[in-house]
Order: structure tokens, then sequence, then C-alpha cells
């Protein structure tokens, strides 16, 4: 395998008009909740990376039928449940892909073993684990509660769970659980975080009750109900859009639109954040898909400016925090960026590799156990080669800062923006960046 980086160079304003690929929590959802579910789902758009794609596999795995039609669409033939399989379920690097799904089949009785790539292999599952075990899961797995992992499933009882930290993974894998569990599963979340599970469950036919409580929310859902199987069409995921509509507002002369963006309002933090910066962002062709708020997006190049974010809109754009710090970069002034412990904790320790890899280009960077501040010029000076853990986000936002930066960025590993991003250098290529191998790499 090739040793090789990709690197990204100023090029000239970025122009036209694209579409994102198929959102990833959404992805994820269709696939499952169509395997639970009894008779055929459809789902159009759906996100052809190596995460979901895992998924699917899974899911063929726990006995349905799953098969690929054409180009983003895809055929689920559901059994209404999870059968024991008889392998060892690789989720690879999906970590969304792997907690909800060990959640929707805690509820039937067998046994299930999880493992997953060296990054999935070093994130913590306790968050999931202890809820399912207080509903009467088992498990055994290596120390901290890290994959490999074998989940003994069935006879499970209700359970209240109040969330100790935002998280729509937890959110979800409860409430799956609690679709087989006796008395069915109530959670509580102190800060509302996306909502795909809810309105999905709703739209395969469960019954369940949503409360809204302040800033968090709390939902119940009966037990032992029937899913019945759907149409689902996938809108385009906002965490992916959000590397075109970036480099279109650092790089002068950019106009790029994304047509089809999920704005689902618990997941356009980033817009938000953005507009405050004084982001040139227009928003048409607003129309509702399958329950989900689906616009396109327009981003031109502008003067953005530093902010300070609320820490409560952390769950709305977790995701997007690695990219949201290479707009602060180019901004002028700090950005101040709290509460973003979870970004700790995901693919790759995302702080400290945001953090490094602009210290690298020649930022000004503050980074704080649970925080960021990026000290932004209005230039960033880049000429650096980032190391990404294999972390697909942190390789894409690099990437984006080195269309705009006065010297070319390299980035290492890249074969890991298809977990979440397929055609992504295409893509930004098609828009006038230049991204290329790394010359003179070692093979």
């Amino acid at each position: 395998m090739s040793a090789a980086g990709l690197s990204a160079r100023r090029a000239g304003p970025l122009k036209g008009v694209v579409r994102a690929p198929g959102d990833k929590s959404i992805s994820h959802r269709a696939l499952i909740f169509g395997a639970l579910a009894h008779g055929v789902t459809e789902v159009e758009g759906l996100l052809e990376g190596e995460d979901v794609k895992r998924s699917a596999a899974a899911m063929a795995a726990f006995g349905a039928q799953v098969e690929r039609i054409a180009d983003g669409r895809w055929r689920v033939d559901g059994k209404g449940g999870f059968a024991e399989p008889a392998d060892v379920i690789d989720c690879g690097n999906a970590g969304t892909g792997v907690r909800l799904i060990m959640g929707a089949a805690a509820g039937f009785d067998m046994a299930a073993t999880f493992t997953g790539d060296a990054s999935l292999r070093s994130r913590p599952m306790m968050r999931v684990l202890k809820p399912l075990g207080e509903m009467g899961a088992r498990w055994i797995c290596r120390e901290g509660g890290r994959l490999p992992l074998t989940l003994k499933c069935g006879g499970l009882q209700r359970i209240a769970y109040r969330l100790p930290e935002p998280s729509a993974q937890v959110k979800s894998a409860v409430l799956l659980a609690g679709l087989h569990a006796e008395g069915g599963a109530e959670v509580i979340e102190p800060e509302a975080t996306r909502d795909h599970t809810e309105r999905m469950l709703r739209g395969f036919g469960a019954e369940l009750e949503v409360f809204e409580e302040g800033a968090g929310r709390r939902i119940v859902l009966a037990g032992g109900q029937k899913l019945t199987g759907i149409r689902v069409r996938v809108p385009g995921d906002p965490s992916s859009a959000a590397f075109p509509l970036v480099a279109a507002l650092i790089t002068t002369g950019s106009e790029v639109t994304v047509q089809g963006m999920l704005l689902n309002p618990l997941r356009i933090g980033l817009l938000d954040t953005l507009g405050e910066m004084g982001a040139d962002l227009s928003v048409t062709n607003v129309r509702d898909e399958g329950g989900e708020t689906v616009a396109d997006v327009t981003a031109r190049h502008s003067e953005l400016e530093g902010v300070e974010v609320p820490p409560e809109r952390a769950p709305s754009m977790i995701d997007e925090y690695p990219i949201l710090a290479v707009a602060a970069a180019f901004a002028r002034g700090p950005t101040v960026m709290r509460g973003i412990g979870e970004m700790r904790v995901k693919e790759s320790d995302r702080i400290a590799l945001t953090a490094a890899g602009l210290a690298a280009c020649g930022v000004e960077v503050q980074e704080e156990p649970e925080g960021l501040i990026v000290n932004g010029s209005g230039a960033v000076r880049g000429g650096a080669r980032v190391t990404t853990h294999g972390d697909h986000r942190i390789a894409m936002s690099h990437l984006v800062l080195g269309l705009a930066s006065q010297e070319p960025v390299t980035v290492d590993e890249p074969g890991m923006i298809a977990t979440s991003f397929p055609g992504f250098v295409d893509l930004m290529r098609s828009l006038g960046g230049d991204i290329a191998e790394e010359k003179g790499a070692a093979a």
C-alpha cells in the first residue's frame, strides 16, 4: 500500500454546484431499522462510505436480506428482528454503527461478538454498555469497555435513563433496545441531541412520546412494538457539506452551492456559528423530505470575524469543530470553542490533532481540556505535513485549509476519508480545488 499522502494548494476561486453525500447518521439508521422491521425498506441516497457498508454487512449477518440496487439505492428485507450471527460482526471504523447495532441486538435472545479497526477498538463503549447492563444485557470485553466485545442479549427490562452527557448514539441505543424490552424505555437528555432516531421510529410505525423539558427532552417508548418497512430518502449530510461550504468562505472569489442538504434544527449549529462570524450564506429551495427539512445552501467568500461559540451548541455540531477551526484560522480575532470534550473520544483526539495541525501551519492555537481557542489573523501560512491518525475529518479539514493557505498543506493516511465522504477529492476538484497525491512519497 502506498504511503503517499494528499496535498492541497491554492489554485484560485472555487465555483460550482454539488450535492453532498447522503447523511451518515440517517444512512446507518435506515439500514438498522429496515433490518428490525417486517417487510421491505427501500433506501434512496444512502451514503456508500465504508462505515455504512459495514452496517449493511452487519444487518445481513443478523439475518436481513440486504441488496444494493444501484448507486445509493438499497433494499432491506427485514424479518422483524435479529437472528444470532454465525461470525464476529466487524464494524470497521463505525462508532455510530457499532453503538446503535449493540442497542438493537440487545433485545434478542442471543450472543453477538463485535470488533472493529484499531481506531474503533480504542474507543470506549461503556457509555452504551452501562444502560444496556441496567436493562439486563451482559458482556465480556477488553479493559475499559473496549472492543472486541461479546454481548449476551435478551430478557431486557424497562429503563428510565438520564444521559450523563449529550449523546445521540447512547440515546438511540437505549431506544432501540427498548423496542424489545419489557415495558419499553425512557430517555432523559439534559441537552437535546440529534433526533433522527425518534423521527425514523415514527416513520417505521413506532409510537413514542417526546416531552420538551427546558433545554432537554424526555423520550418515552413503549415496548413490544413492531416496525414496518418503508421508503427512506436520505438527505445530504451537513457534516460533509461543511467542507465545500467552508472552503468557499475562505477562498477568495469563491461561490459554491450544496444541494439537498439536511437542515434538521439539531444539526445546523455550524451554519449558525458561521453566520455569527459574518459568513455570506444563503438558503434556498427549502422543502420537506421524509420528515426532515432539506434545502440548497450557497456560500460565498467572506471576511470572517472570531466569535465565542456557546458551549450548549456543541451537540448540534460536534463533528464540525475541526472544519470550524479551519474557518476560524482565516477569521480575524479569537474563536473560542468550549464544552467540546466529546471530541477527545471520537475516531481520534480531535482537539489535540486539530490544534497540532493548525499550529504546524502557523496558526496560533490554545488547547484546553475541553476546549480550543483559535486566534485567527485573516491568513494562514500552511506548508506543513499534518498527522491525522487515520481520522477522516481531520484529513478533510486540513486539505480545505491547504486550498486557501499561502503554502500547500499535506495530510497523511488519506484513505480513511472514504469512511464518511467517498468522492471528496473528486468533488473538491470539480469546484476547482487543487488536491493531488503527495509528491516524492515513498511507496
